[in-house]
């Protein structure tokens, strides 16, 4: 189904070799019934030429931030009002440095800055460019911002070098586009809700110590943020961190795992659930009042905690739609998780290894395998890439499963 009819697109072309690709990017969109109006960087003139895209858009090509013929409309604000979706395509190493920073020193800059409209990026750039940790903070900045990627792809690029970098094709980015306002569509007839739960617990012992694991929340927090910045409304229920508050969300600050589990029932309903905390298994049978002194012979007693994953998936009135569990394990990944999803009765366990650094509780990257409870669907590997990235693979399946 066509969702592209009369959207509107505000193409920003930057300076790259890519940039040839937005011509046949505009033909696709027109042909889909798109609106389009460009933006037209200093360096991306190097590439294509203002007369080609306006014979094209049947648009004018806007270019300079200081137009005396036009900026009396001030074309960074009225642009960004006017469009549904900024797409910066092909987005250079550059250009992605400038919006992650705020920078307004052009046109482009200036408009997505002043805009509140989504932004997608279609990264295009060197190998070791797109590699570098300087582009890869910037997109993981931006990421968390709310932006869009599409791409890049691996391949052969202009320069001659093979690697990750290449521009994805236009009919890719169609499809991209299609699928998003798909999405949003559905997200706003369905007006879906969901809950995270983040972090670790801490289980005491006395007023001072406690029991608790190594988990950061990172992962919990951004898939909220991927959640929220996708429409859907989101509570996120919170372990002690050391994470900044996210904005635009419910969030609700906990401690133990019995005040996780309260918070979560008084959260319900929602249509999705996603267990992503560590909560401690077990707690103290008897908390102490005072600090136990060193000399005192000590006897811990521990009694199990509440199953809020298994409470979730079998309530007989309030069950999310869509259940999804966590599993933090150090061996045995897939069969450990699958034991799980069949223990705890959720739809989806997201599984990682966390006695690799790389990818363990306080790293910024991760790596998951997903395991379906509907025989139909195939595990899927998402592979090692920043959380906020790995967030937004998740969110996108959430969104398909609800646009079913």
């Amino acid at each position: 189904m066509n969702y592209l009819k009369d959207k509107k697109i505000l193409l920003i072309i930057t300076g790259g070799i890519a940039a040839y690709k937005s011509l046949e990017l505009i033909r696709l969109l027109k042909n889909k019934g798109s609106e389009i109006k460009t933006v037209l960087t200093k360096s991306g003139k190097e590439f294509v030429t203002p007369l080609s895209i306006t014979s094209l858009t049947q648009n004018k090509v806007y270019e300079e931030l200081f137009d005396s013929n036009s900026e009396a409309e001030m074309d960074h604000i009225t642009l960004s009002r006017w469009c549904d979706v900024i797409l910066v395509s092909p987005a250079t190493a550059n250009s992605i440095s400038k919006f992650s920073y705020g920078n307004a020193e052009d046109l482009a800059s200036t408009l997505v800055l002043a805009s509140d409209k989504k932004v997608i990026l279609v990264p295009a750039m060197n190998v070791r460019m797109w590699m570098h940790q300087a582009t890869q903070e910037n997109v993981s900045k931006l990421l968390n911002y709310g932006y869009l990627c599409v791409g890049p792809e691996i391949g052969e690029m202009a320069c001659g070098e093979y690697g990750k970098g290449k521009m994805s094709e236009p009919t890719k980015i169609i499809e991209f586009l299609n699928n998003f306002f798909s999405e949003q569509k559905t997200i706003s007839k369905k007006k879906l809700k969901a809950i995270v739960t983040s972090g670790p617990t801490k289980e005491y012992i006395d007023p001072i110590r406690y029991i608790s694991n190594n988990s950061s929340g990172k992962q919990g927090y951004e898939i909220a943020k991927s959640l929220i910045k996708n429409g859907i409304e989101t509570t996120l229920i919170s372990g002690p961190t050391n994470l900044p508050d996210p904005r635009n969300l419910k969030l609700i600050k906990v401690q133990t795992g019995e005040e996780m589990y309260e918070e979560t029932k008084k959260n319900l309903p929602v249509d999705i659930a996603v267990c992503a905390a560590a909560v401690g298994d077990f707690k103290i049978s008897k908390f102490q009042k005072k600090k136990i002194k060193k000399q005192d012979k000590i006897n811990l007693e521990l009694e199990k905690n509440r199953d809020i994953l298994n409470f979730l998936s079998t309530h007989n009135f309030l069950r999310p739609n869509l259940v999804i569990g966590f599993a933090a394990e150090t061996n045995n990944i897939i069969e450990n998780a699958e034991a799980k999803i069949s223990k705890k009765h959720c739809d989806w366990i997201i599984a990682n290894d966390v006695s690799k650094s790389e990818i363990g509780f306080d790293s910024d990257f991760n790596e998951v395998s997903i395991i379906y409870k509907d025989k139909n669907k195939k595990n899927e590997l998402i592979s090692k890439r920043n959380k906020s990235e790995i967030a937004e693979e998740i969110t996108k399946r959430i969104l398909a499963n609800f646009n079913t």
